[in-house]
């Protein structure tokens, strides 16, 4: 999953992207405002983490451009304002959510979860070319090969779902366990043989795994 952080304090956002990066997110991160508007257009993120006071053009600035030209990627604004008019201002604009700082790295990871949860698996195209062989139709949860639909349970439609919403990017067993399985209680060794059982009835390289990251699709 990749996120672009913006915000201008190094040392916290030294320490956000740090921690992000330990749990097995792709991170961006800038501290001005133009530069990260810039790599916006030019990249596709799953989330958007936004200060509101950069340089140059600051968080609401950007969350305004950005949904008055339809890129509908989740936003969570960081901020330390605490005036109610202001963060009105941003749910007028789009976001997703707010945090205040100071806040709990482990605050963060339970919002970007639920941003995953709430957001990822909605999708303008329902479809999804995964390569020459398998398409995904996100709205049925169905995966198709060479046209034929795949027989998979519940929990397998769930997996690959969400696998396919992060194509190209691992994907850590923390995080399939707290989005996929709503947090129950399920071990990594069942999320394991979920994936097993996926590639028997695709192919063994269809689901990629990297040892102490995770999994991807693509």
């Amino acid at each position: 999953m990749k996120i672009l952080l913006l915000e201008d304090d190094y040392l916290y956002k030294e320490t956000i992207k740090d921690f992000l990066e330990s749990n097995d997110y792709s991170v961006d991160d800038f501290d001005d405002g133009l530069e990260a508007l810039d790599a916006i257009y030019s990249n596709s993120y799953s989330l958007l983490l936004l200060d509101i006071r950069v340089p140059r053009k600051d968080g609401y600035e950007i969350l305004k451009e950005i949904r008055e030209n339809d890129i509908q990627t989740p936003v969570i604004m960081l901020t330390s304002l605490t005036d109610i008019h202001n963060l009105s201002i941003g749910y007028e604009l789009g976001c997703s959510d707010y945090l205040k700082k100071p806040f709990e790295l482990k605050e963060l990871k339970y919002r970007i979860d639920y941003i995953i949860k709430t957001h990822c698996f909605k999708s303008s195209t329902n479809e999804i070319k995964i390569d020459e062989l398998y398409t995904f139709d996100l709205q049925n949860k169905t995966l198709l090969k060479d046209g034929k639909i795949i027989d998979l349970s519940a929990y397998e439609k769930l997996l690959v779902s969400f696998l396919v919403q992060n194509l190209g990017y691992f994907v850590s067993l923390d995080t399939l366990q707290n989005v996929v399985w709503e947090g129950k209680d399920v071990t990594y060794a069942d999320i394991r043989m979920c994936v097993k059982r996926i590639r028997e009835k695709s192919s063994k390289d269809f689901i990629i795994n990297k040892k102490l990251v995770g999994y991807k699709i693509g």
